[in-house]
């Protein structure tokens, strides 16, 4: 593609987490790989949209450390507006809005930061899991 045209990484990161300790770090480590990629390639439009979809990575795959047995997979694509995160889990459950806990934690990441950062929110459901994906500006 002519980089006048705002080209943009051509291969997605498909990265495959066995869900154990360590998962959400390495998931996020291979997102800013990615992502640093991204950048040289086609400089974000916004100041801080890298650390926005890292932060989105981390809840989606954190969600689904906590909330599905077993591994799960990150994919991550670049798009003419904007960067395509999916993370499928083990879990058909969908995510539900909970009422935030102040004392034990957890309860914000769905409303609070995925709902307020993506511009592009869908939940597809499969035989045996399900896949979450949303779209942030890039």
């Amino acid at each position: 593609m002519d980089s006048s045209a705002g080209s943009v990484v051509r291969a997605p990161l498909y990265a495959a987490f066995d869900g154990g300790p360590g998962s959400c770090v390495r998931a996020r480590e291979s997102a800013a790989l990615f992502l640093n990629t991204l950048a040289a390639q086609t400089p974000a439009r916004e100041a801080g949209a890298a650390d926005q979809v890292l932060l989105v990575v981390s809840e989606l795959v954190t969600n689904s450390v906590r909330h599905a047995p077993g591994p799960f997979v990150l994919i991550l694509r670049a798009q003419p507006d904007g960067v395509r995160i999916s993370v499928r889990d083990t879990s058909e459950v969908l995510p539900t809005p909970r009422t935030p806990d102040l004392v034990n934690g957890g309860g914000f990441g769905w409303p609070a930061i995925i709902q307020c950062l993506a511009t592009d929110i869908d939940v597809v459901t499969h035989p045996g899991g399900k896949e979450i994906h949303a779209v942030l500006p890039w």
